[in-house]
């Protein structure tokens, strides 16, 4: 609930009384049929941030010039998001004409002001816990998404310091927020280069970089060089390779009683996590019948998955007998190559897979380039070694990434706590230095 200290209460003031708030354009606006358009510049919900703007991705569109001036963006306008995420609802930040004509789509409102509210006052109020409080409390939620609308944006009551003091809060906010938001840009850009060097650790040690081994000038299309006395094999001659199928989907009794663990697309997003080496358990499954009635297979603990359709390059192994889908194919290794050697040589392979796919919409990596993968092989107590290095410099890294997104969380919950005591005025902003205020 928002309090203010006694004696220094603001009116709370319906955000419609002070602000006009504006629906953006659909994209069926495109296809109205006049031939006076006009293609623009247009703002998306992915483009507003909390307190930024993310331009280097904005879109265009093609509407009626009529259309256009409906929900062409002035400068002071107020972005605010309609909705998406729970911490997306209501999100706003200040229009400021970065880009000289632009349009913003229907799931953004332009919330313009009256004299007595300041854009950037009002910025800092959509960010604060109080704001997230009403939006999540009054949003429509469903099961994975919420959203407000522009009567509960108008219905938003804000409270209505004079405006002299909303710009005292507004310029300590820009102070001590950039300082906080510096910090946690430096603490965002370590972890990237932890992720970083988790990867390069992950290439030198499957290619021998980071031996003192002779190496000489072995290209198999992503490595330059290998150690000297390392074999180069076929992938397919030290390892079974196999595929995946999916059941009829017409055929209702291929579903029924399904419990074999079938990895498809759902899962890939697991695979993605960098720190996962075994999948244990499947996001669908699949029943006996449907693999007795199908080109399926159900593959032994142990073997190795690369998805190789849609997102490409993504690998795991099975931590017990599985099946998969036609958009994975599989490799059960023989007794010279370790199925975690193979993983993480795959995982350096990622920019070659991505140079070898075709198309744009509905990639794939065909069959006769993962027949031909030829992969370095040195002896398995080396593989053994490779896998526990790069593990034990994983493990390094994680502990140091994980205490470093603790610390973004903890100065993200410090700047919120720090907007919400300054624009309910819980302390004086002329005299606070905004240190030890949520201690």
């Amino acid at each position: 609930m928002l309090t203010f200290p006694a004696g220094t209460s603001a009116p709370l003031v319906r955000l419609g009384y002070l602000a006009r708030v504006q629906s953006g354009i659909t994209v069926d606006a495109s296809r109205q049929h006049t031939e006076d358009k006009v293609t623009l510049p247009y703002l998306r919900v992915a483009n507003v941030q909390a307190g930024r703007l993310a331009l280097d991705s904005v879109t265009e569109i093609t509407v009626s010039r009529t259309t256009a001036a409906t929900a062409t963006l002035l400068p002071g306008d107020v972005l605010m998001t309609e909705g998406g995420d729970l911490d997306k609802l209501g999100r706003g930040t200040v229009w400021r004409s970065e880009i000289p004509v632009c349009l913003h789509q229907n799931h953004v409102f332009a919330v313009r002001p009256n004299p007595r509210l300041d854009p950037d006052y009002l910025a800092y109020l959509t960010q604060s816990a109080y704001a997230r409080h009403y939006f999540e409390s009054t949003g429509t939620k469903t099961t994975n998404l919420a959203s407000t609308s522009s009567s509960k944006i108008r219905d938003f009551k804000i409270p209505l310091w004079p405006l002299e003091k909303q710009r005292r809060i507004t310029d300590f906010l820009d102070a001590e927020t950039a300082r906080i938001d510096q910090v946690m840009s430096v603490s965002r850009r370590t972890i990237d280069l932890l992720e970083e060097r988790r990867w390069a650790s992950i290439y030198n040690g499957v290619t021998g970089q980071n031996t003192s081994l002779p190496k000489s000038p072995r290209s198999l299309g992503w490595v330059d060089c290998l150690p000297d006395n390392w074999p180069i094999v076929k992938l397919n001659q030290v390892a079974k390779l196999g595929s995946g199928h999916t059941p009829s989907r017409t055929r209702p009794e291929y579903w029924e009683n399904c419990n074999i663990p079938w990895i498809s697309l759902f899962d890939v997003g697991s695979m993605r996590n960098p720190r996962q080496e075994y999948l244990h358990e499947t996001k669908q499954q699949i029943s006996q019948l449907g693999i007795d009635n199908s080109s399926a297979c159900i593959h032994p603990a142990g073997t190795v998955v690369l998805s190789r359709t849609a997102s490409v390059g993504f690998s795991t192994i099975m931590a017990k007998e599985m099946a998969v889908s036609q958009h994975f194919v599989t490799w059960t290794c023989g007794s010279r190559l370790a199925p975690a050697y193979l993983l993480y040589l795959l995982r350096s392979m990622r920019q070659y897979f991505e140079s070898v796919q075709v198309g744009t919409t509905n990639v794939t990596v065909f069959m006769p380039d993962l027949y031909s993968i030829r992969v370095p092989i040195p002896s398995i107590h080396q593989q053994t070694e490779i896998v526990q290095k790069i593990r034990a410099t994983s493990g390094r890294i994680n502990q140091a990434v994980d205490n470093l997104s603790r610390q973004v969380e903890l100065l993200a919950e410090r700047r919120r706590a720090l907007i919400t005591a300054a624009v309910t005025g819980q302390f004086d902003v002329s005299t606070a230095s905004g240190r030890g205020v949520t201690e």
